[in-house]
């Protein structure tokens, strides 16, 4: 079956009515496996623009890994392992996403500062947004195909017990076992890339989804929990945003990840964005 087929010709069109990137491809991907979630849709706006638009990982990236752990959960039987899937899923769409763009970063792909008016109206004017539809269509057949193989890869070893930053955030914000393993995939700065921190994301997600149930006919772009989420965790971290840089570390294995969470890693960051 050729699960790119459905999507192939009309994210362009998807995009124009969802209105972000993130959005977009948690959609597409969801439909290609037969399922949409609109609440948990929404809620990942505010990733678009790399973090509410802050130019880090594009969107597309944070929509298409929450799609990932969505089917890793619908998957899996055990908790643990569906974490450990949704996070090596988010790495194989990661490196598909890179292997097209050479970045993953939504700043060097749009060349846009979006919180400079002067640059922002240059990203519009010059037509510069349109490659970012451009770049949606040509991707979103190789970012269903990349999900899917990421989530029947059987040649990593996964650990007995996975662990996920961005998951442990969540659990203690009163998440389901769905919601902890939607997110799993941001570990590490999303994929273990160690980039812009993954729990700061799971954190704005998770917050957002609680206040699209209470707005329901309003987007949840700019809405003010995911800007307290981002203010709380800017005073947690003296403002830095890079998971290497937090932690003082890179991971090289699901295994590291793991081990440094359950050995209290990230701890107080991942209390501090709990309570937000």
């Amino acid at each position: 079956m050729d699960h790119s087929a459905t999507s192939k010709n009309d994210a362009k069109k998807v995009f124009r009515k969802l209105g972000t990137c993130s959005r977009t491809f948690f959609y597409i991907l969801n439909r290609e496996f037969g399922h949409t979630r609109e609440m948990e849709e929404k809620a990942a706006d505010p990733l678009a623009g790399g973090i509410l638009q802050k130019g880090h990982q594009c969107g597309m990236l944070w929509g298409s890994a929450l799609a990932v752990g969505t089917e890793a959960y619908r998957s899996c039987t055990d908790l643990d392992q569906a974490i450990g899937v949704a996070i090596i899923a988010t790495q194989h769409v990661m490196a598909s996403f890179l292997d097209m763009e050479n970045t993953i970063n939504c700043r060097e792909i749009t060349h846009c500062d979006f919180s400079s008016k002067w640059s922002f109206t240059k990203y519009f004017f010059s037509g510069r947004f349109l490659y970012c539809f451009k770049m949606a269509e040509k991707w979103a057949p190789e970012a269903i195909q990349s999900a899917i193989d990421g989530l029947e890869d059987k040649n990593t070893e996964l650990p007995l017990r996975s662990m996920s930053c961005a998951s442990e955030v969540v659990k203690r914000m009163g998440a389901s076992d769905e919601e902890i393993v939607m997110v799993a995939g941001f570990a590490g700065g999303l994929g273990l890339s160690a980039n812009a921190c993954g729990a700061l994301s799971a954190a704005i997600w998770m917050n957002s989804l609680t206040w699209n149930k209470e707005h329901t006919e309003k987007s949840s772009f700019f809405n003010p929990s995911a800007k307290k989420t981002l203010n709380a965790f800017i005073i947690a971290t003296d403002s830095e945003m890079l998971c290497h840089n937090i932690c003082k570390c890179r991971f090289n294995t699901l295994d590291d990840h793991s081990e440094f969470i359950k050995n209290g890693g990230c701890d107080k960051l991942i209390t501090a964005l709990s309570k937000t």
